[in-house]
């Protein structure tokens, strides 16, 4: 799974949108406080297709969770989406993060 995230990653052109990016198969708030104490940086994103996995867990220790929907989630990984948390954001495709980073900026 890492390496099939680098190379989405990679083919994406999006990750020089970022001053460092981190890969984990583990998606917890607890692994997500790790990771975002180390780096000194004050806007600090989840982007993932999953609400359960990759976006609640990140808005829940204070991070902004963007989630990409994919036709095909598995089961387990739906969940209510949190609309009126002010670190959601909804985007259609990856193409769109590059507008959405810089209006948050």
């Amino acid at each position: 799974d890492l390496l099939d995230q680098e190379r989405k990653l990679a083919q994406s052109g999006l990750g020089d949108l970022f001053d460092a990016v981190e890969i984990v198969s583990d998606k917890t708030p607890d692994v997500y406080s790790r990771i975002f104490a180390r780096h000194d940086t004050a806007h600090q994103m989840m982007v993932g297709n999953s609400l359960r996995s990759d976006v609640i867990p990140a808005i829940e220790v204070g991070a902004w969770g963007v989630h990409v929907p994919h036709e095909f989630t598995w089961e387990y990984e739906h969940a209510e989406a949190p609309v009126t948390h002010r670190h959601f954001r909804q985007i259609s495709t990856l193409a769109d993060l590059p507008e959405l980073i810089k209006g948050l900026s």
